[in-house]
């Protein structure tokens, strides 16, 4: 099984994330983003039954192509790119996460995080079930998620794009230094 033991540059991503834009614009007008493709299920599972899935959702079906490609990139890239090394955090970083109970760094996610237990603890319902309902209603409110307007709607120019892309980045700030540690200090 092949291991790679240095993760690929970032510049490596950036440009395959940034050759995206161009190739499904010429390939199709298509768009990219990946909330939409709930709507999508939505609409295959439950045709004509709500006015907000009534619509052509087969002429979307590459993007649900798309996101099951994610799925499993992410599931083969574990199983031929991941090493079995643990992974390596900065002292400090690793002092800060003692102190939320965060200890155990053998793999990415941590189990005091990523467990049955914590999700149904009050920090795991704040976290994945309060936390996923907010992402998934801001993406919705946004008309779009994070990839769809920072990468696509940041290229074409699109002034809402913007908007959201500041706001999101506003949110993630406020999140991850002043709520985050709130909620995992519970």
């Amino acid at each position: 099984m092949l291991h790679i033991t240095q993760p690929w540059p970032w510049y490596v991503a950036g440009v395959v994330a940034g050759l995206t834009v161009p190739a499904l614009l010429l390939l199709g007008n298509k768009h990219f983003g990946i909330s939409a493709n709930l709507r999508h299920v939505c609409a295959a599972c439950v045709p004509g039954r709500v006015r907000f899935f009534d619509y052509n959702w087969k002429k979307e079906m590459w993007n649900l192509f798309f996101a099951a490609g994610i799925i499993v990139g992410g599931y083969l890239a574990s199983q031929y790119l991941s090493t079995p090394d643990p992974v390596v955090l900065h002292p400090d970083l690793k002092k800060e996460l003692a102190t939320y109970g965060i200890t155990e760094h053998a793999g990415l996610l941590p189990q005091q995080l990523f467990s049955l237990e914590t999700l149904f603890s009050l920090r795991g319902f704040l976290l994945f079930i309060v936390g996923g309902f907010l992402v998934g209603f801001g993406a919705r409110y946004a008309g779009g998620c994070t990839s769809g307007h920072a990468i696509m709607g940041l290229s074409t120019l699109q002034w809402p794009s913007l908007v959201a892309t500041i706001s999101f980045m506003i949110g993630g700030f406020i999140m991850a230094n002043i709520v985050l540690p709130l909620i995992l200090s519970l």
